[in-house]
């Protein structure tokens, strides 16, 4: 089916390239400007397929021209669909876990160890384990704050323990008392920041399974959960000393 194309404008001042149109049915956008040819410039591009062309935008142009509308369908990714986001974040991953508990938790073998009081053995093997050990091996950062409830629950007791195999991967891990993410005003959504420019909301059912998570990308809303991730790592306390200072009843 053809496409349907209305133009919304140009910067040239003559009715020429470059300008930018939209598609009325898929609300998709086209530009088309000078192609950008320069070699050095052309090796610094990212996330180019061999089918696609980089053309050259003034900026006022996008901003004038381009759709101001939000999009008001939320954009849902299923649980395997967001586990590949952790293959291919380039720079950072952050997680706030604001869960009681995980229901993927529960089903693992170092969970019924640590119910029965033994020591886990933790799996270096696993394609977590190898995913995330690669990335911080290459420099990325991941970095996780867990909230605490006052009493922890037992899903949360056994969080702690895990942190240990997180650090042995190369995490930071820090930890929060509810109460104090109350009062610094964190939000009540466990979610995850990728390259600090997509964020993903976890979907969970009365189980604590992960139905889904919702992309976020947009930029005013993305910078708010900067924002939180920024206040969360400066009142939170790396897992050691929150443990230390847990046993000792401060």
């Amino acid at each position: 089916m053809a496409r349907r194309l209305r133009f919304n404008g140009t910067g040239s001042g003559g009715g020429s390239c470059p300008a930018v149109h939209e598609d009325l049915d898929t609300g998709e956008i086209i530009v088309h400007g000078p192609r950008l040819t320069d070699p050095e410039a052309l090796a610094q591009l990212q996330h180019i397929d061999e089918d696609e062309i980089p053309v050259v935008i003034p900026r006022n142009t996008l901003i004038d021209f381009g759709p101001k509308d939000r999009e008001e369908e939320p954009r849902i990714l299923t649980p395997e669909e967001f586990a590949r986001m952790f293959e291919n974040f380039r720079h950072s991953a952050w997680h706030l876990e604001m869960a009681r508990g995980y229901a993927v938790d529960r089903a693992t073998s170092t969970y019924q160890q640590f119910v029965r009081g033994e020591t886990p053995t933790w799996d270096m093997a696993s394609p977590w384990a190898r995913t995330i050990s690669a990335k911080t091996a290459d420099g990325a950062s991941v970095a996780r704050v867990r909230i605490v409830d006052d009493p922890p629950t037992e899903g949360q007791r056994y969080l702690l323990a895990h942190a240990e195999h997180n650090e042995q991967l190369g995490e930071d891990v820090r930890n929060m008392w509810r109460a104090d993410a109350e009062r610094h005003n964190l939000p009540d959504e466990d979610f995850w920041i990728f390259d600090s420019h997509i964020v993903a909301v976890c979907l969970w059912d009365e189980a604590e399974n992960l139905t889904g998570v919702e992309l976020i990308s947009e930029p005013a809303r993305v910078n708010q959960y900067n924002r939180w991730r920024d206040a969360a790592m400066h009142y939170a306390l790396p897992y050691p000393e929150f443990v230390a200072r847990m046993a000792a009843g401060e």
